[in-house]
Order: C-alpha cells, then structure tokens, then sequence
C-alpha cells in the first residue's frame, strides 16, 4: 500500500499512486452513444478511445483500476487533462473537492456501497472528468456492483433522458446515484442507532460504549465525504461555464436539496448519537449509584451491631453480662431489633 510519504519531495504535478490497489488490471470501458444508439465496449488498447474525443457522440469512460500511473497520464495528455489533475486522480486519499479548468471539470467524491449480504460498508473514490462531448470516471475497483449499474442500464436499455442529454447531464446522473448511495447508508446508521436506543432502556452494558464509539467513528468519516459536496453542487449549478447547460441546472438545483437532506441527517444522527452517549453514561452511572447506596445501607446497619460485638469482644474480666445466663441471646435481640428498626426506617424514607 502507497502513502503520501512516497509522494513527498517531488515537484507538483508529478503522479503517484496512493491507497490500496484494489483491482488487479486496470479495465477500460466505453460507452458510445447518441439519441437512437448505444455501443458498450471493453477497451483493449488505450488509443482506442482516444479517439472518441473528435466523434460527434457522447463518450463515457469509465477507469477501474488507479495503480497504473502511465497509463493515465497518456489518457490525460489525449484528452488534456492537467498534471495536477491526473495527481489528484491517483491520490485515494482526497476529499471531495471540485475544479474548473478551461475545457473540462474535475470532480472528486467519495462512492459508498452496502453489501446487504455482508451488512458492510466499503468506500471508493471516484473521480469524474466533463467535458464538451465525454465523461471519463476513475474507480478504484472493478465497476461490478457499485450504484452506477442503474445508468448503465438505462444506456443500454434506451430509458430515462440520458441519451436526449448532453455530457452534462450524464455528470449529473453519476453524481445523482453516489448520492442516492448514501441513503441506503444512512437508513443502516438510522437502524443501528435504533438498536442501540432500545438496548440502552432495556439491557445497557459495557459492550454498548465500544458499539457508540464505532458508530460515531463511522459516521464522522461519512460526514467528511458529504459536507463538502454540498459547495461542489452548488458551485456546478453557480458557475458560469459552457460544459453546463441551463436544462441540467434544474437538475442540479435538485440534487443540492438531496444533499443538504443527507446533511440534515448526518447532524441529526451525530446529535441522537450524543443523547445515546450521555444516556448510557447516565445509566452507568445510576447503576453505580444504586451500588453504592445498597453498600452504603449494609454499612449503615452493620455499624451498630460491630459497636456492640466490638464492646463485648474486649474481654474484660469484671463484665457483668459475660456470666449471665440470658447475656448472650439478649445481645442478639438487642442487635437484631436494631438491624431490623433500621430497615423499616430506611423503607420508610424510601431509601430501598
């Protein structure tokens, strides 16, 4: 695995890998296509699709695979795509983030997927190229699975209003499903919170501070990944460029309601994940105080029948009630009277 340490001393703009390979060659595929055609292919060799760029049709191409860094820099160079780009590009470490350069925008986001199988969440980057007449996507992994199947779909099948639009609104509708993605995220942290809000009631114990811990953790990395889209929507919809027709602002203004929605969510669940936090600790610390004050009441009762047991175990030789015949069971009645009048006077107070 590469970090940013192999990246440092060099000069800006030079390309290094970094993160986990995730996929063991990088795959190259091309969707060509038109109003009334669709054309899906594998790409072989890579000045395949280089010359999509003249072609008439819209090119989405999609990169899975990050780890071969001259193989992109050739794509990037074809398709003009600047060095610091192409550094962007191979850096899984990013945050999201947006940039306009004169012929294309760059965009950076982070795709979540649940594996319902599983019940896992895996993160990818993805980064995403419009330009005039192409889109180019650069996954980590193999495009198998993952929440751009359903525009995949609809290219093929001829549904939906992709293929009426434009490179634009196909940037659009990639952007659309990473978000719609994070529903299905956020309904998982909604039903593991739940869980957690009905243990602490009924069953808390001390495994549910590791589980809170986890899930704060969780839901702190996913809200790195969401705050910022919220200004690269805003600034897709806001800024004055020709690669963005006014028919996809509507769409875009759309989507931004969709992300400040999962926002909203994300800080409500940080605030029930607070409430559940000082619930738990409440209760923890209830549970002590019960502890304590049952200790408390042993100790207050004992106290006196130690008194008593300690003055008639001094042993002194001239102590009446060491040669009386009733001494004896009349020190147990003495002592359980007194046992007996505490507990009825701390039931009384309601104390126990």
């Amino acid at each position: 695995m590469s970090t940013l340490l192999d990246s440092m001393g060099l000069p800006p703009g030079t390309p290094v890998f970094v993160g986990e390979k995730k996929a063991d060659s990088v795959k190259i595929t091309v969707y060509n296509y038109d109003q009334e055609h669709t054309e899906r292919r594998v790409v072989q060799c890579i000045e395949d699709c280089l010359r999509l760029k003249d072609e008439p049709t819209i090119s989405w191409i999609n990169v899975d695979g990050l780890h071969d860094v001259a193989l992109l820099e050739r794509l990037g160079q074809h398709y003009g795509l600047h060095p610091l780009t192409i550094e962007d590009i191979v850096n899984t470490e990013q945050r999201p983030k947006i940039d306009f350069f004169d012929d294309y925008i760059f965009m950076i986001l982070k795709m979540y997927m649940f594996n319902v199988d599983t019940y896992e969440i895996s993160i990818e980057q993805v980064s995403i190229i419009l330009g005039e007449n192409f889109v180019i996507t650069f996954q980590e992994r193999e495009e198998d699975g993952d929440v751009f199947d359903a525009i995949r779909l609809r290219l093929q099948t001829n549904k939906g209003r992709i293929k009426k639009g434009g490179a634009d609104y196909l940037a659009y509708s990639l952007v659309d499903a990473i978000v719609d993605g994070y529903f299905k995220i956020l309904d998982r942290i909604g039903e593991e919170i739940e869980e957690l809000e009905v243990k602490l009631f009924t069953s808390p114990d001390f495994l549910m501070l590791e589980d809170l811990h986890d899930l704060r953790q969780e839901l702190i990395i996913f809200r790195k990944s969401v705050w910022p889209l919220r200004n690269i929507i805003n600034e897709l919809d806001r800024q004055e460029t020709e690669l963005i027709k006014e028919s996809t602002s509507i769409y875009l203004r759309d989507l931004y309601d969709h992300v400040v929605q999962v926002v909203e969510s994300v800080e409500t669940f940080r605030e029930m994940l607070s409430g559940c936090l000082e619930v738990y600790l409440s209760s923890l610390s209830n549970k002590t105080n019960e502890i304590m004050k049952f200790l408390t009441i042993i100790g207050t009762i004992f106290i006196p029948l130690t008194f008593i047991a300690g003055v008639y175990g001094m042993n002194f030789e001239h102590m009446p009630e060491l040669t009386w015949h009733w001494g004896y069971y009349l020190t147990w009645g003495i002592m359980l009277s007194i046992g007996g009048g505490l507990l009825f006077y701390f039931r009384k107070r309601k104390w126990i």
